[in-house]
């Protein structure tokens, strides 16, 4: 079986990983990248290259949750210790007001507000920047096995082989799948729907921009709170930050299970509204800074203030988000990761979605190229294209509703970070206040334990049941369902 990926990224390099573990028999699998990802790319060329945004240093922090870890835990659990070495172990989220009080806090291997450093009986979420990920990943596979080429079409064959052109004008490939992992701005998502002259799903822009980096903890380790992702609202936009390295000589540092000391990093990002989607390429770094620290300069939490004071803006990103598509695969091309539902950064899933994507489609490849293989003396026995579409469609059945469901709680939240005014900012904190009030007065890094909510459980019930999910387990029921 020969298997063309599109996209270097977080999903099309977990996808080559799943693929090898549970198909080892593919006689050939592709990765085509538009961009250069080599993992030593130097620092220059992926300021000045035209580089995967993977391998930016910069700006790109997220937070793998322990639904996302825990596919990478079954994928390899050496994966899982460097990916966490690689971040920092979360236990909790803390919304507060612009003034840095504790409106709520979620934690939802808890319904006591206990000692956050214990070992939980789950995992935690990990934060870390995306190249941090992305990088072990990466690692995994050979150099040879990515080939800096970009895609123009794909035509989807129902009578044999799906065909990959390039950009380039060289010949094209065949493949019997090619996934799609190439992003809200998939080229490949057009091969699911070759009736139409243009994209009739494409990405929409939510009026949203992001702007972010990293700074030295040295002048803000006192008020963060050790294992917490801080979420900062107010009228004129949002701010979060969160630790993004453990202490180099902490025991635990490569465990979901610990809250470590932290390192010498912090990421930050500010979220707010702009209403037509501004051109990458011509902004005015220097106004984008001037304006963030206009923005936020009558916020009294001291860690924005003092992030402010320092903080270097290199870009900025927009909020893209797919359309819902009535199908994630055709006749052997099958969408993954954000070409399949690109989620709004609120739903704080957008990484470990993906993971559970990878997951779910190669299990479901696998059960039925085993079952194939298993009926090769059968008159009846399936093609090659119908076994991977058969596992397409379940993919599909299985994985759509739940990415539904998730993102319509993210579309909510979306909009707590759009431009309010004071009536609505205020109504905002109360509505939190009543669902998780602390209970002094104090701010929270004064007195990190003190925080309890009026429904705690109520609070981290939604949240439980997004991060407990595993997405083997569901894989195994559809397959036993089906005899």
């Amino acid at each position: 079986m020969k298997i063309v990926i599109i996209g270097a990224g977080v999903a099309g390099c977990a996808a080559y990983l799943e693929l090898r573990k549970h198909i080892p028999q593919i006689s050939s699998i592709t990765i085509y990248e538009a961009y250069d990802t080599d993992k030593d790319t130097i620092a220059e060329q992926r300021e000045h290259g035209p580089t995967h945004s993977s391998t930016l240093l910069v700006g790109g922090g997220l937070a793998v949750a322990p639904n996302g870890l825990g596919v990478l835990q079954r994928l390899d659990e050496g994966l899982l210790r460097d990916v966490t070495r690689g971040g920092y172990v979360t236990s909790h989220s803390n919304l507060k007001d612009k003034n840095g009080n504790v409106l709520m806090r979620i934690e939802p291997n808890s319904d006591s507000q206990g000692d956050s450093a214990r070992p939980a009986s789950h995992m935690h979420a990990v934060a870390c920047s995306r190249h941090s990920l992305w990088r072990c990943l990466r690692s995994r596979i050979p150099n040879e096995h990515i080939v800096n080429k970009m895609v123009t079409d794909i035509t989807a064959n129902a009578d044999g082989r799906n065909f990959v052109r390039f950009v380039d004008g060289s010949d094209p490939v065949e493949a019997d799948l090619v996934i799609g992992a190439d992003g809200v701005h998939s080229t490949a998502k057009r091969a699911l729907f070759p009736e139409s002259p243009e994209d009739p799903y494409q990405p929409n822009y939510e009026g949203l921009v992001g702007i972010g980096g990293f700074v030295s903890t040295a002048d803000v380790k006192e008020f963060v709170e050790k294992g917490s992702m801080n979420f900062v609202f107010g009228g004129s936009g949002f701010f979060g930050y969160f630790f993004s390295e453990s202490c180099s000589s902490n025991s635990h540092r490569d465990s979901p299970f610990h809250i470590s000391e932290p390192g010498e990093s912090l990421a930050w990002w500010s979220t707010y509204e702009i209403k037509e989607c501004p051109d990458r390429k011509s902004i005015d770094i220097q106004d984008v800074l001037c304006q963030l620290r206009k923005r936020h300069a009558g916020w009294n939490d001291p860690v924005v203030q003092r992030i402010l004071e320092s903080a270097t803006v290199r870009n900025m990103y927009p909020t893209w988000t797919s359309p819902e598509l009535p199908t994630w695969e055709c006749e052997g091309v099958v969408l993954l990761g954000d070409a399949a539902h690109a989620l709004p950064p609120t739903s704080g899933q957008g990484v470990s979605q993906a993971l559970e994507d990878c997951e779910a489609f190669v299990l479901f490849l696998a059960h039925q190229i085993d079952k194939r293989t298993e009926d090769q003396s059968s008159t009846e026995k399936a093609t090659l294209k119908q076994a991977i579409n058969r596992a397409a469609k379940k993919y599909v059945t299985l994985r759509q509703p739940r990415v539904k469901e998730i993102l319509k709680v993210a579309q909510k939240m979306q909009n707590s970070k759009r431009s309010m005014g004071v009536i609505q900012e205020y109504t905002m904190y109360t509505f939190m206040k009543i669902f998780g009030v602390p209970q002094a007065s104090k701010p929270l890094w004064v007195s990190p334990n003190i925080v309890t909510g009026l429904f705690p459980s109520l609070v981290a019930k939604p949240t439980r049941k997004v991060i407990e999910y595993n997405i083997a387990d569901e894989v195994a029921k559809v397959l036993v369902a089906e005899g």
